[in-house]
């Protein structure tokens, strides 16, 4: 609603601003318990105009998903891209922490139920694609079986994720010292692991 005081924002900006807003009354509220009314009123607009850029909240929950999916794919697929395998573990490790504490309302959004899929599922299927790639061409350059190596990548991508979970509860431990344990401990059991682990109960 605007006055004549306000700047009138573009399509653009103010669909960018939309995705801000929501992202954070998702993130406080979760999905069902946010309204278009009170995006709309922090937004300073009315609710035709969210229907408007994204038809509605279940539209304006969606592109916030994809946005935050896009951006720590991304942001984990640079940290894995270059190095040897210790620094691709820790890099992975370390730019997930980042994102959570740099980008709390987005983690909390992906970490919620969406009103069809899970966001933070299918991002850690994702991310375990592209880390389990890594990898199978280790594992296969060092002679292990690589057919293991997308467990593996679940395991790490997992830990990680609870890891940073608990490190919103437990703000005194930046990143960097979180994502240390996390990938000294991953990087230990690779480290050691035998190319055929004795089973259970044997």
């Amino acid at each position: 609603m605007a006055d004549g005081t306000r700047t009138r924002l573009s399509a653009v900006e103010r669909r960018n601003q939309l995705v801000d807003v929501g992202r954070a009354v998702f993130a406080e509220k979760g999905y069902e318990a946010a309204s278009v009314e009170e995006i709309a009123e922090r937004a300073k607009i009315s609710k035709p105009v969210v229907y408007e850029h994204f038809g509605g909240k279940e539209g304006l929950y969606a592109v916030i998903v994809d946005r935050e999916m896009e951006y720590v794919i991304a942001q984990i697929s640079t940290a894995i891209a270059e190095g040897t395998p210790r620094d691709r573990v820790e890099a992975a490790s370390l730019a997930f922490m980042r994102y959570v504490k740099e980008r709390p309302s987005g983690f909390a959004v992906l970490s919620r139920d969406a009103p069809v899929t899970t966001g933070l599922s299918n991002l850690l299927a994702e991310v375990a694609h592209r880390v389990g790639n890594v990898f199978r061409a280790e594992f296969k350059r060092a002679g292990y079986d690589a057919r293991t190596a997308p467990l593996y990548a679940q395991a790490l991508i997992g830990m990680v994720t609870f890891v940073g979970q608990w490190c919103i509860d437990n703000p005194k431990m930046s990143p960097e010292e979180a994502a240390s344990h996390v990938a000294a401990l991953a990087w230990m059991g690779l480290r050691h692991l035998p190319e055929q682990p004795d089973r259970l109960g044997k």
